[in-house]
């Protein structure tokens, strides 16, 4: 599949997300994609606690190597059902940005996901 929209990538990351914990757990999801922005996969990065989830960068670093990645998006859950990034977010997401121009990568998009709708750094211009 082609990803061309944050909805797009919203309803690749909602298959994978638990629908059960999207309002109780959060979970950090990578889609890796390549140059013509086609998935080449998904993964479960992190699941944890009930209002964050911990997230290392390498480890969303290394599958993008792995399978020879162009472009990633990364996603996660507020199991609060409020979309707004939170400061611990836009910190992730700038480190997340830094670690992919190193190694020649673009991150295209950060949606958070509630389980009714969802928000993208991307459509709102933060990246």
């Amino acid at each position: 599949m082609q990803i061309s929209s944050s909805r797009d990538a919203v309803k690749i990351f909602r298959e994978h997300f638990d629908s059960d914990e999207m309002d109780y757990r959060e979970s950090f999801f990578a889609l890796y994609l390549n140059q013509a922005n086609k998935v080449l996969g998904i993964k479960k990065i992190s699941e944890c606690g009930i209002s964050s989830t911990l997230v290392d960068v390498r480890i969303v670093m290394q599958a993008g190597l792995l399978c020879n990645a162009s472009g990633i998006i990364v996603a996660h859950n507020h199991p609060s059902g409020n979309l707004k990034p939170s400061s611990a977010d836009i910190k992730m997401t700038a480190q997340i940005k830094e670690a992919c121009k190193v190694m020649n990568m673009t991150l295209l998009d950060h949606a958070i996901l509630t389980s009714d709708s969802h928000y993208s750094f991307a459509d709102d211009g933060l990246i």
